[in-house]
């Protein structure tokens, strides 16, 4: 019931949310307000209900540290995704021939920013959390890494290659970066950070989803290994390196801040009672 009551909650934002923001597509003001207010509602359905169900404060998205936690994780996405655009620069398979859209680019800012929350509260504050509970930090991480990856093959541009390199990438990414600080702040930044820079700042295709212009005019192709095809950079390999450089990264510093919980039944065997899981 616990579980119900938090997805229902959480999924009924994100729903309504994309619908209101799909509805105005072209107008990028209107996407940019309808964005940031559906990301500020997940925030509170989610506080709410998780206070409500588990009684207890909802330290993962505590007031206290937000800004700053929110902000490194977009300069650490910002950056890796920049990375991999410079590897394809380097190589000849990206190219800038301008300026495209500054209104665009607002635009995406609500539109990322929707996506960003709303798919961390539920995958990593909802998904990964309660399955860790009972499955450990590494179970929690491997299964919520492939249903992220999975939920991505319903795109306009989706391939089984890109759903692959996304569960790796950004699921395992993701979810250490959770584990390791025990805030949902950070991995919402990363997540923003690394899609805006694709779509707002390098105007790279996002996840197969027909992403529009954001401030550069820019060119991607090549061999689809390396710039991800249709489905964007994040199927191609750079991505996937990046990604599991920073995902091992993540779960050093959570093994080194004690954040990794064991699988249940191993903590009953060694303990004789279950512990929660650390804050």
């Amino acid at each position: 019931m616990r579980v119900g009551k938090q997805l229902l909650a959480v999924v009924a934002v994100w729903m309504i949310g994309g619908q209101c923001v799909a509805a105005v597509d072209g107008n990028p003001w209107l996407t940019l307000v309808l964005g940031l207010l559906t990301a500020v509602l997940a925030v509170v359905a989610y506080r709410w209900v998780v206070g409500r169900t588990e009684h207890r404060p909802v330290s993962e998205l505590a007031r206290d540290g937000a800004r700053s936690a929110t902000g490194r994780g977009v300069l650490i996405g910002v950056a890796l995704f920049g990375a991999v655009i410079v590897n394809l620069a380097f190589a000849g398979y990206y190219e800038v021939d301008g300026i495209g859209s500054v209104t665009g680019a607002m635009g995406l800012i609500g539109f990322m920013a929707a996506a960003a929350v709303t798919e961390e509260v539920l995958f990593r504050g909802i998904l990964f959390r309660i399955i860790e509970e009972r499955g450990g930090t590494w179970i929690a991480l491997t299964s919520t890494g492939i249903v992220f990856g999975l939920m991505h093959l319903v795109n306009p541009n989706a391939s089984l290659w890109g759903a692959i390199a996304i569960a790796v990438e950004a699921g395992g990414m993701l979810g250490a970066a959770y584990a390791a600080t025990r805030s949902l702040w950070l991995p919402i930044g990363v997540h923003f950070g690394w899609n805006y820079a694709a779509s707002g700042i390098f105007s790279t295709e996002v996840s197969g989803n027909n992403t529009p212009k954001g401030i550069l005019d820019s060119a991607t192709s090549g061999p689809h290994l390396l710039t991800g095809g249709d489905f964007g950079p994040e199927g191609s390999v750079y991505s996937v390196l990046f990604g599991v450089l920073l995902t091992a990264t993540f779960m050093l510093l959570a093994r080194r801040r004690g954040h990794l919980v064991p699988r249940r039944s191993r903590r009953v065997a060694e303990t004789g009672t279950t512990t929660r899981v650390p804050r």
